[in-house]
Formats: structure tokens, C-alpha cells, sequence
């Protein structure tokens, strides 16, 4: 039967739409007509979100143990805490872990696991400079057999992003990658503005974390911040008030207002009430909304995107930019912004409600509710 969901305002993707009727038929939206009539209690209606950068939920982190399974249910977890697709993310791994990820993978797209957009493979070619959390001793140059295994599986998946350093790569293996539909994404870099922008002329088209591990922005050497406030790359943001100070989110909001999206980052915490975990042997500690390693390192974020929305909105990001930061945004970097990240006639009714405090009150996957 179909339904009309009346009572608060919809984002469709691009715009705000107060006192909107959306009508849902057989999992899609539609034009408008009849339907059984949910009434939301004010608020907004906006897209489901969707989450590039993943590592793990619901007590699990993206590891050699990977499953389809596993995946699967790293998906149902972030659903419900309003991402409806996501890329579950593995960090710089062994060759065999990233070999098992990628399985993984590629039977979640066979089985069309609900919310699964594809895989966000973040390393191991980074700079040891910029290790952040990454294990050192795992980080490493990429090969042509890497480049390889990248371009087949690219074909295997719905999306396939990779993180990389320009200086772990060369312009040459970019571009093969860019050609092969991978998303290429700078970050965990030390790599010089000029390095940066030939990475992106090779066809790198975005930025991992924007300011966190990567060589900052300077008088005289603008580094990898600096290509990314300046040159045409999407980039994510960690918007959870401890990865980026609010000034500098809003310099960074002033310098490209249309190309920044929003991630969680989050880890094997998210969506349960763990107090730490281990990441390649090394204990991350889950205190005070943050996720650190024992010497104090940031590990990922205790973070969902509704309270990154909220930080954005905190900081005077009007509704509409705060919104598309974690739906229409992200599916242009994905390179899918039709049928992903919008509510439109024909669009999957993959839907989160927000209540009028900006709080998550309810998910919908494929007009099927979930929370």
C-alpha cells in the first residue's frame, strides 16, 4: 500500500521543502496520490544518510575477519543510527586482511546487502609521516600487483574508494586507478600543494579527513589542506568538535562552502555500549566521546552523522548545506548522485526522520522503517 508521510518539512536532497507531502510506493518515492498517511511530529524528512568512511560498528571493526555477514550487519547497525549507505572502511591492513575485506565485498554486492554502496580501502600506501592510527610497520608504497588487485576489484564492486598519499604513489598508477572507476581520495599525507594538484590532474577526485593527518596549511606551502580548500576535490570532514576546531571548520565552510561532506569515522564502538577494542593488537579506549590509542592518538570518532548535522547546524551551517553534507554530497563524490542521496519521484525511499531538536526519531530502508 502506499503512504504519504505528512506533517514535517522535506529535504529532497538539494532544498527544503516545509509542510511537504512525500507519497512511497513498493519501496520508491513517488509522484504525488492517495496512500495511507503517516503524520511526523514536525521536524524533517530528509534522505537516508550515507557514510564514506566506516570502520566498524555494533562491536565489530573491518578486519581480516571480514564476512559478507559481517558486513551486513555493520550495515543494518549504522541504518539504525540513520545511515542508510555506507562504505565500510578497512584501515591499512596486512595483504592478506585487505585480500579477505575485498571478498568480503564482493559477496555483499552478489547478495545486494542492504546499504552496502561498496568498500573504502584507507591505505596501506600512506606516508609514515602522517600515520595518525595506522599501524607503521604495515604502511607501504604501492606496487603494480596493488594497482592490479584494485582495478579488478573496482569492477567487482558498486564503489570502490582508496585512500592514498601522493608520495606512496605516482601520478601514472592515479590515473589508471581514475580510469578503472576507483575514487581516488588523498589523505595520511605529507605531500607539497604541488603534489597534491598533480594527483588530482591524474584524476584524484577527493580528500580523506580534511585537516587531520595531513600536511597543514602554511604562509608559503599549502600543503595537502591548502589543495584541498583550493583545488575541485570533494572532501570529508569529522564534525564532532574534537578532530577540527569549530574555527576551522568554518574557514574551511567560507573556502569551498559546496565540496565538503560530512563522515563519522566510526569504529567497532558505534552503536553499542563497548569501552574499548583492539585495533591491529593496539587497545583503543572509548572516554569522554572519544576514541583514542594509549598514548592519546585519536583512533577514529565516537561519532553518527545526525550529531555531526547537528554540530554543522551549531556552528551556523543553515539546514539545507548541513543536510546535503551527509546525502547528496557524499553520492556526487560516489560519482551516484541519481537514484542515491535525493528524494525524488523514483528514488529509493531510503528516509530518516529529524526531530524538531535536530534528534534521529526514525529510519527508513527501501520504505521499510528500521528504527
Amino acid at each position: 500500500m502506499a503512504q504519504r508521510f505528512v506533517g514535517a518539512a522535506v529535504f529532497d536532497g538539494t532544498r527544503l521543502i516545509p509542510d511537504a507531502v512525500l507519497r512511497v510506493d513498493h519501496g520508491r518515492v513517488t509522484d504525488p496520490g492517495p496512500g495511507h498517511e503517516i503524520r511526523l511530529a514536525g521536524g524533517i524528512l530528509a534522505p537516508g544518510l550515507i557514510d564514506l568512511q566506516v570502520n566498524g560498528g555494533a562491536g565489530w571493526q573491518v578486519d581480516g575477519t571480514a564476512t559478507a555477514g559481517k558486513l551486513a550487519a555493520v550495515c543494518d547497525c549504522h541504518a539504525r543510527l540513520g545511515a542508510t549507505g555506507i562504505l565500510p572502511t578497512l584501515i591499512t591492513d596486512t595483504p592478506e586482511a585487505t585480500e579477505r575485506v575485498l571478498q568480503a565485498g564482493f559477496d555483499a554486492a552478489r547478495n545486494q546487502v542492504p546499504g552496502f554502496l561498496g568498500l573504502h580501502l584507507e591505505g596501506p600506501h600512506l606516508d609514515h609521516r602522517r600515520k595518525g592510527a595506522h599501524h607503521p610497520g604495515l604502511i607501504r608504497p604501492m606496487t603494480e600487483g596493488d594497482l592490479g588487485r584494485l582495478v579488478q576489484a573496482a569492477a567487482q564492486l558498486p564503489s570502490l574508494m582508496v585512500t592514498l598519499a601522493p608520495e606512496a604513489t605516482d601520478p601514472e598508477q592515479i590515473a589508471r586507478l581514475a580510469a578503472a572507476g576507483v575514487i581516488v581520495s588523498l589523505g595520511h599525507s605529507d605531500c607539497t600543494h604541488a603534489e597534491a594538484e598533480a594527483a588530482v590532474k591524474a584524476g584524484a577526485r577527493a580528500v580523506t579527513h580534511l585537516f587531520n593527518a595531513m600536511s597543514p596549511l602554511g604562509a608559503r606551502a599549502p600543503g595537502l589542506v591548502g589543495a584541498a580548500l583550493t583545488l575541485p576535490v570533494h572532501a570529508g570532514l569529522i564534525a564532532d568538535g574534537l578532530h577540527v576546531a569549530p574555527e576551522t571548520i568554518r574557514v574551511a565552510m567560507a573556502a569551498c562552502p559546496d565540496r565538503l561532506f560530512l563522515v563519522s569515522d566510526a569504529m567497532a564502538s558505534a552503536g553499542s555500549d563497548l569501552s574499548g577494542f583492539t585495533l591491529n593488537g593496539r587497545q583503543i579506549l572509548r572516554r569522554d566521546g572519544a576514541l583514542r590509542l594509549e598514548d592519546g592518538t585519536l583512533a577514529g570518532a565516537d561519532l553518527t552523522l545526525p550529531q555531526a548535522i547537528a554540530v554543522m547546524r551549531g556552528l551556523g551551517t543553515p539546514v539545507a548545506v548541513a543536510l546535503a553534507m551527509a546525502t547528496s554530497r557524499p553520492a556526487a563524490c560516489l560519482g551516484r548522485g541519481e537514484g542515491l542521496g535525493h528524494l525524488r519521484p523514483g528514488d529509493p525511499a531510503d528516509m530518516v526522520h529529524l526531530d524538531a531538536m535536530g534528534q534521529l526519531a526514525a529510519v527508513w530502508r527501501a520504505g521499510e522503517r528500521v528504527l
